[in-house]
């Protein structure tokens, strides 16, 4: 595996960064490894791996997984409450885009 080639600030700034272990992961989000495995199994995270085989985390994922957490400990199914963040992502983004289209059409 090639050395990244970043410093250390710049991957603690990094929010892609996998900068977490699966037992800090899960420590932080107040959840199992259990659940952050499930959430690999339904692939909406799919967390980079260390040379030796283990699960790593970034901010942003942790993020998307403490979502799903709100909402699962909210009755929510866990496959329902992966569809809701998946639809929440895709609807930000249109808006995103729809508003930089606005700007480029507003400016010409």
């Amino acid at each position: 595996m090639a050395e990244d080639p970043r410093t250390a600030d710049d991957k603690l700034d990094d929010e892609h960064y996998p900068a977490y272990t699966m037992g800090r992961a899960a420590e932080l989000l107040g959840a199992t490894p259990g659940f952050l495995r499930s959430l690999d199994e339904v692939k909406l995270l799919v967390p980079q791996r260390s040379p030796g085989g283990h699960r790593r985390y970034s901010r942003y994922q942790l993020r998307i997984a403490a979502r799903v957490r709100a909402l699962v400990d909210n009755g929510t199914a866990l496959d329902a409450a992966c569809r809701i963040i998946i639809l929440e992502d895709q609807l930000e983004e249109a808006r995103r885009i729809n508003a930089e289209l606005t700007r480029r059409r507003a400016s010409s």
